[in-house]
Formats: structure tokens, C-alpha cells, sequence
């Protein structure tokens, strides 16, 4: 059985090569601290340390498909006597050695199954840490737009402070009325309730990452770049996801099951060759004989038919899921790509705004100190300025899960 999703790619290659060529290229990183936090996630993974006995169970199947008897031999040992009824002196005794034999095609296919087993646990290492690196992804860019906005919150209040210490002062000169000092601290209060809110948030999505990593991250880390672009323009390779890799082995797996029930149509024959000496009484001489037996079982019957359309079932149903992921697996990549580009659009947008938010307040914050406008319409400005900081941060913190997750889509770790 054999999948392939090249009808998934076209699309996908059309609308990267068109990114490309809108977006410019972000410079490539050795190891960036999402891979790094990866890497330590990865570690303390349980099913990590399981793979290994996985693999080593997968190899022993191999060893015992390669066997020439289809399972250990036995030997068989027995004895007859008188001794506690006529006590004449009678004694047979016997040994035999079985050899329990493979079914014309068994072994072939017990080694294909063992030899699909074994790929099957490589391609599900391999799936599993992609699995992780969706996890881990989520939650890095969790936590960096939750600083983002801790230190948006922190410059709030910061700047809502000195506005109020401004009115203050001015209060004091007789400049500015009760109402309007009033009004300064209550946008300092307001600015210092969502800097605790969103502290509580991040605080959350620290914790979240530090159970996937097993430490705290250091706070010089929020921030960090984006993950490079894809190679290759970003063009889906089915022999190189590992989703599909994995569903890939899993299915050849399904067809060396069927092939071996298919070949198991009864019990293994087995072959015996035993030695019988005997004496009838004491005194006599000893009689010894050797015999070579042939055990033949009858069919399995509906036995080898319920394995047969089990093993079937399982192949359909990997066939099935082998088709939705193709589709899956397209849509992914091709939604991925476009929601980067419109990412990017979305950055300029925001840092053109930021920029004009910024310059707007620098004028009212000096024509307010001049008295030429009034403290409603400076925290009107200061608290347009500080939305456009917050949109201009959560669009580069967006740009960056939409790379993370393009890659995701196209089956790349962290690097």
C-alpha cells in the first residue's frame, strides 16, 4: 500500500512561490530559544524514554521472525514403572524432542511484519515529537504575547503615573481643578488594574511553559526572534512529514498483518523425534526404539477469517485516514502561507499606526503642558497610543505563531 499527496502540492507550491515573492525573507537562526525549549521539553517527555524499550521490543520480533522453527523447540521427558503396584521390575522411558514448524510463507511474512513494526516505531518517534512541538509552539507564543502586554501595562502605568504627578503639581498651582486630578488618578488606577491583570495572565502562561520545558524561562528570553521562514519555499514533501510517514509505516504494518493471517491457516505442524527404552522385568534386556512423528493440525477455519477482516479493517480504516490527511495536510499548508502573508500586512498596518500614535502624543503631550488642550483630550491620546503599542506588539508576536505554525504544517521542529 502506498500513498501519495502530490495532488496536494500544486496549490500549496502556487501560493508559497507567491509569498516569496511578496514577503521578504527573514534571516535564518542556528538555534533559536524556541529550539532550545524544544529540546528540553523533548527530554522529559515519558514516551521518550519508552521509545527505546519500543524499538528494542520491535527488534526482537525480527530476531524471532528470523528463527528457523516457528517457536522454541520442547523436549519431552517421561517414564513408566511397576515399582508401586506388581514391582516386577518393569521401566520405559522416553525422550523426545518437538520441533514446532513454519507454515509455507509464515516466515516471510512474520519477517516483513517484524520489519514494519520497526519503521512503525521509528515514523511514531517521529510524529510524536512533532506533536510536542505543536504543544510547545502554542505555548512559547502564549507566553510572549503575555510579557508583551505585562510590559505595554508596565509603560501604562509608568506614563499615567507621571501624568498624574504632572496634574498634581499643576492642582496645586491652581491651573488645573479637583475634577481634573480626579480624572489622572483614575486612569492611573485603571492602568495599574489591568498591569495586575495581565501580570495574572502571564504568570499563567509561564507556568504553562515551564511544565513542557521543566524550568522557568528567563524573562531576557520574551521577545526572542521568529522562527526562520521554510526552505525550499514551503512546499509540502510527502516523504518527509512526518504525520504522513507515520500513517505511511502504520499502513504497511496493516498489510504485513493481513499477509501473515493470510498465510496462518492453521496451527504450526510440528515434527518430534523420540527414544523409548523399556524393560518388561528384571533381568530382562532393554528394548530401545526411536520414532519420528509428524503433528498436523486441522484448519483454523473462522478463526483465520475473523484475523483476516480485522487486519482488513485496520488497512481500510489507515486508507481512510490516509485520504483526509492528504486533504488535511494541504489545507493546512495552504491556509498557513496565507495567513502569514496577511500577517505581515497586518505588522505594517499596526507599525504605521504606532508611529502616528506616537507622534500625536508627543504634540498633545506638549500642547497640553502649554495649556492649549484639555486633560480629557490628552488621556484620550495617551490612551489611543497605548492601544496602538498594544496592536503593534500582538501583530509581531502574530507574525511569528504564523511562521511557527506554517512550519508546523509543513512537518518542521524548532530551529
Amino acid at each position: 500500500m502506498r500513498f501519495t499527496i502530490s495532488a496536494a502540492c500544486g496549490a500549496i507550491q502556487r501560493t508559497c512561490l507567491f509569498l516569496l515573492m511578496v514577503l521578504p525573507g527573514l534571516p535564518a537562526q542556528a538555534a533559536t530559544p524556541l529550539a532550545q525549549a524544544f529540546a528540553a521539553a523533548w527530554e522529559r517527555q515519558p514516551v521518550a524514554a519508552a521509545l527505546g524499550e519500543r524499538a528494542r521490543a520491535a527488534q526482537a520480533q525480527q530476531q524471532v521472525a528470523a528463527a528457523w522453527t516457528a517457536a522454541p523447540p520442547s523436549l519431552e521427558v517421561g517414564t513408566r514403572s511397576d515399582r508401586f503396584n506388581r514391582n516386577r521390575g518393569a521401566v520405559e522411558q522416553e525422550l523426545g524432542l518437538a520441533l514446532p514448524l513454519w507454515l509455507p510463507g509464515e516466515r516471510d511474512a512474520s519477517q516483513n511484519l517484524a520489519a514494519a513494526s520497526v519503521a512503525a516505531v521509528d515514523r511514531r518517534s517521529e510524529a510524536l515529537r512533532l506533536q510536542l512541538a505543536q504543544v510547545l509552539r502554542e505555548a512559547w507564543w502564549a507566553w510572549q504575547a503575555a510579557h508583551n502586554e505585562v510590559a505595554l501595562a508596565s509603560e501604562r502605568v509608568a506614563a499615567a503615573t507621571r501624568l498624574r504627578d504632572d496634574v498634581a503639581r499643576r492642582f496645586r498651582a491652581g491651573d488645573l481643578s479637583r475634577a481634573d486630578l480626579n480624572a489622572a488618578a483614575g486612569a492611573l488606577a485603571q492602568a495599574e488594574a489591568q498591569a495586575a491583570e495581565v501580570s495574572s495572565a502571564a504568570a499563567l502562561a509561564a507556568f504553562r511553559l515551564r511544565n513542557l520545558t521543566g524550568s522557568r524561562l528567563p524573562e531576557a528570553l520574551a521577545g526572542a526572534a521568529a522562527e526562520p521562514l521554510p526552505a525550499g519555499g514551503g512546499v509540502l514533501a510527502a516523504d518527509q512529514h512526518p504525520q504522513w510517514l507515520e500513517l505511511q509505516a502504520r499502513a504497511q504494518r496493516a498489510d504485513a498483518e493481513v499477509e501473515l493471517a493470510r498465510q496462518q491457516t492453521r496451527a504450526n505442524p510440528e515434527i518430534a523425534l523420540s527414544t523409548r527404552r523399556d524393560r518388561g522385568a528384571s533381568g530382562e534386556a532393554v528394548d530401545q526404539t526411536w520414532a519420528l512423528s509428524l503433528r498436523l493440525p486441522f484448519g483454523a477455519g473462522p478463526r483465520q477469517e475473523a484475523r483476516i477482516a480485522t487486519a482488513r479493517a485496520e488497512a481500510l480504516e489507515l486508507q481512510g485516514e490516509a485520504q483526509r490527511l492528504q486533504e488535511r495536510l494541504g489545507y493546512e499548508g495552504e491556509l498557513a502561507a496565507s495567513q502569514v502573508a496577511a500577517a505581515r500586512q497586518q505588522l505594517a498596518a499596526a507599525e504605521s499606526r504606532a508611529a502616528l500614535a506616537r507622534e500625536n502624543r508627543a504634540f498633545y503631550d506638549k500642547s497640553f503642558r502649554l495649556g492649549e488642550s484639555d486633560l480629557p483630550t490628552r488621556l484620550r491620546i495617551e490612551a489611543e497610543a497605548f492601544e496602538a503599542e498594544r496592536a503593534l506588539g500582538r501583530a509581531r508576536i502574530a507574525l511569528a505563531q504564523g511562521i511557527s505554525q506554517w512550519r508546523q504544517s509543513l512537518g518542521l521542529l524548532p530551529e
